[in-house]
């Protein structure tokens, strides 16, 4: 029945998806904190201009993708496309100016209405990190060397390639601007109607155009290296400087570019070949603009979010879950003595599980079934004795353990299995 299957650009994280999802989020969180990034949460959904004001008019995200509905209170609200502005939204409300420079990672839910296809869906979830208020390039430095330390650790970052651009400050940027509405009223007639619209409100956007014909047009447009002025250029070449430092490697790429006003200086993008056609895993930038447009004072910040699904498909298998112990009780007796026993292990930090019914051969058989690597099986003779039979299910070697040193007898052997 349709009404029983996920929506369409959403999927069920099962228990094998879900380890893998959380191998990713875990492995990010550690890593992030050791860079000195606390942990933080926003709401799902915030009031539309939230996004509309800061995505830009002209992006897909706000003209095609964003999930948005009016509540019962008459508010227009959106489902978060991303968490930078969010992020930046608590900044202001919570009046967080006067700790700056702050330091910010999170991880969840992200909706976007787009074509599903393999590594985006309609939900999906990222982390993500945010560094607000440090104008230094040392700032920059430091949150791609987070990104790089993450996706190293995920053992994927030879899987991928760092390419650098900077974007100028307001000066250069205009310059820019200036030249690029030249260069393309000189081809306005072969322009897509899309890139026509950007060409008046935002014509960076143009670069980013999907549209072969535009793609063409913009090979030769202008290149934003030309026309940064002095300061732009220490500044990139001191983002370079630490990167250089720091042995990490990147590929200059004068084409990356970021079309909203309030993007400024560094742009950057982890990229990969093994995955088709979506080849971000990781982008992020300076936006030294953003949190004034949000009605906030003028903060810098840098930061950047990755696709937490698409590191999990570039990332090699999870941990594996640890292998439980199952306890076989025979007779009401015996699973009442379960409960305890179990309760005792589990504060041992023992995984401990139970087959539940059936024959002695129907419960080894579920224990086998749950890839168990002992199986404790209680009767009415071993509650009279007041042992447990323990039986490692590898080697079929069984022996008899006093209930009274099972958890401790149990934690050795877990070691030695692991050995």
């Amino acid at each position: 029945m349709a009404d029983l299957q996920p929506v369409r650009g959403t999927h069920d994280l099962l228990p094998d998806d879900m380890r893998a999802h959380r191998h990713v989020s875990d492995t990010a969180r550690g890593t992030a904190a050791l860079h000195g990034f606390d942990e933080i949460a926003t709401p799902i959904f915030e009031f539309t201009n939230v996004f509309a004001r800061t995505l830009g008019d002209t992006s897909d995200v706000v003209t095609k993708e964003m999930y948005t509905f009016e509540d019962k209170g008459g508010d227009m609200l959106t489902l978060r496309p991303e968490n930078t502005a969010g992020v930046c939204r608590a900044f202001i409300s919570n009046g967080l100016a006067q700790h700056t420079p702050v330091k910010y990672f999170y991880s969840g839910p992200m909706f976007r209405h787009e074509r599903p296809q393999k590594g985006r869906l309609r939900q999906f979830h990222q982390i993500g990190i945010e560094l607000i208020g440090a104008a230094q390039p040392l700032a920059d430095v430091e949150a791609i060397a987070c990104g790089h330390a993450i996706l190293s650790d995920l053992g994927i970052v030879d899987k991928t390639v760092l390419e650098l651009n900077t974007l100028g400050d307001t000066e250069s940027r205009a310059a820019y601007r200036e030249a690029l509405v030249e260069y393309f009223q000189g081809h306005l007639e072969k322009l897509s109607v899309e890139s026509k619209d950007r060409l008046t409100r935002n014509p960076m956007r143009i670069l980013d155009s999907k549209d072969e014909d535009d793609r063409k047009i913009v090979a030769d447009a202008p290149i934003f290296s030309d026309y940064l002025n002095t300061e732009s250029v220490e500044f990139f070449a001191a983002v370079k400087t630490g990167l250089d430092a720091l042995g990490i490697k990147y590929t200059l790429n004068p084409r990356l570019v970021r079309g909203l006003d309030y993007y400024c200086h560094t742009a950057f993008e982890f990229t990969t070949d093994a995955l088709g056609a979506q080849s971000a895993v990781m982008a992020g930038g300076r936006y030294d603009g953003l949190i004034g447009m949000l009605g906030g004072q003028e903060t810098p910040g840098v930061g950047w979010a990755a696709g937490i699904e698409r590191l999990a498909m570039l990332s090699a298998e999870a941990p594996p879950v640890d292998r439980p112990l199952v306890i076989v009780p025979m007779g009401d007796a015996a699973e009442a003595q379960a409960l305890v026993i179990a309760k005792t292990l589990r504060g041992s930090s023992l995984r401990t599980e139970f087959a539940f019914s059936g024959n002695m051969k129907k419960r080894m058989k579920h224990a086998n079934k749950v890839n168990a690597w002992a199986a404790i099986i209680l009767g009415d003779e071993e509650l009279s004795k007041g042992v447990a039979q323990v039986k490692t299910l590898d080697d079929g070697e069984q022996k008899e353990v006093a209930m009274t040193d099972l958890a401790a007898t149990l934690t050795v052997m877990r070691v030695e299995d692991r050995g």
